[in-house]
């Protein structure tokens, strides 16, 4: 039963669609501060070559490595993420430009691509995310391999994406964070400091994207490749439209991507005769067609897109 053509689809959704909810969350709460940030793929990729430059070099044990990759993922990306909120937030400097400069920075052919040839990261990473076993219910029919056969990122994304929405819709905090991502001019009238929330924000998301690109040089391509996120970082983008700007349904985004992006390899594993470049296009297809739809100010405003998304601020002198 659970080598059901959709069962294994379902699986391939959660495993593949696993770093574009990390990903897609970290940029949730970015613009929900009224940050755009276009350098996802470039932290992705910071990410990326860090953890596995530390799972190559660490020793110690397996479980200790794979949190310190995470942590030199999160650091790295973070050090691209501050890098952007510089540049939009105290220099004010167009959003879409510096995310751009961002992604070429850091991108294939840019400075994770000069760390990894330094560090001379050609082995498969010595310690990697596999799948577990949880509670010993992998073969369980249906759910098995779906939910009870992930690796600990997925189960990790499911409390983030827990706690995001919570933080978002429940908390005072979240409030405030998008209270400036509507009004930053109310929001530094009710006595918010809308800086510094955009700033947090655009840092913590940028930690997201790098255990994203953990994900990648650790789990979905565990020996490094150039480049290895194949523009992952723009469905991340898409995906945040996709979902309204809410975390729990960006996570349904994330994996009926991460099911287009699993096709091609599930339907050439049985010898469906489909061309691979057209099955490795869907992702990227349908990625263009929700940005085309976003394109217009007002398909932003009816599905929810923070009003201030975008536009600098500079505080009034009182």
């Amino acid at each position: 039963m659970n080598s059901n053509l959709f069962i294994v689809i379902a699986a391939s959704a959660v495993f593949y669609g696993t770093p574009l909810l990390f990903a897609a969350m970290g940029e949730v709460l970015t613009e929900r501060s009224g940050v755009l940030n276009l350098g996802v793929e470039g932290m992705m990729l910071l990410g990326a070559v860090a953890a596995s430059y530390i799972s190559n070099t660490a020793s110690g044990p397996g479980w200790l490595v794979l949190v310190l990759c995470l942590l030199g993922a999160m650091g790295a990306a973070a050090c691209g993420a501050l890098i952007h909120a510089f540049a939009v937030i105290t220099l004010r400097v167009n959003q879409t430009v510096s995310g751009l400069a961002l992604t070429i920075l850091a991108g294939g052919a840019g400075l994770s691509s000069y760390l990894a040839n330094i560090w001379e990261l050609k082995d498969p990473a010595t310690h990697q995310f596999g799948k577990l076993d949880v509670f010993g219910l992998k073969d369980l029919p249906i759910l098995g391999p779906v939910i009870f056969h992930q690796t600990m990122l997925t189960y990790l994304s499911w409390v983030l994406v827990v706690a995001s929405t919570w933080y978002l819709f429940r908390t005072r905090a979240g409030l405030g964070l998008r209270a400036v991502g509507e009004s930053p001019q109310t929001a530094d009238s009710m006595g918010i400091n809308v800086v510094r929330t955009r700033y947090t924000h655009t840092l913590v998301g940028g930690m997201f994207a790098g255990i994203a690109g953990a994900a990648y040089s650790l789990t979905i391509v565990p020996t490094w490749v150039d480049g290895m996120t194949s523009g992952a970082g723009w469905i991340a983008i898409a995906l945040v439209i996709f979902g309204f700007w809410r975390p729990d349904l960006t996570m349904v985004g994330a994996y009926l991507f991460g099911a287009l992006q699993g096709l091609a390899p599930t339907l050439q594993a049985r010898g469906v005769d489909i061309p691979s470049a057209v099955l490795k296009s869907l992702p990227y297809l349908v990625t263009v067609v929700v940005l085309v739809i976003m394109s217009s100010g007002s398909a932003k405003r009816r599905l929810g897109a923070p009003a201030a998304l975008g536009i600098p601020y500079e505080r009034e002198e009182r």
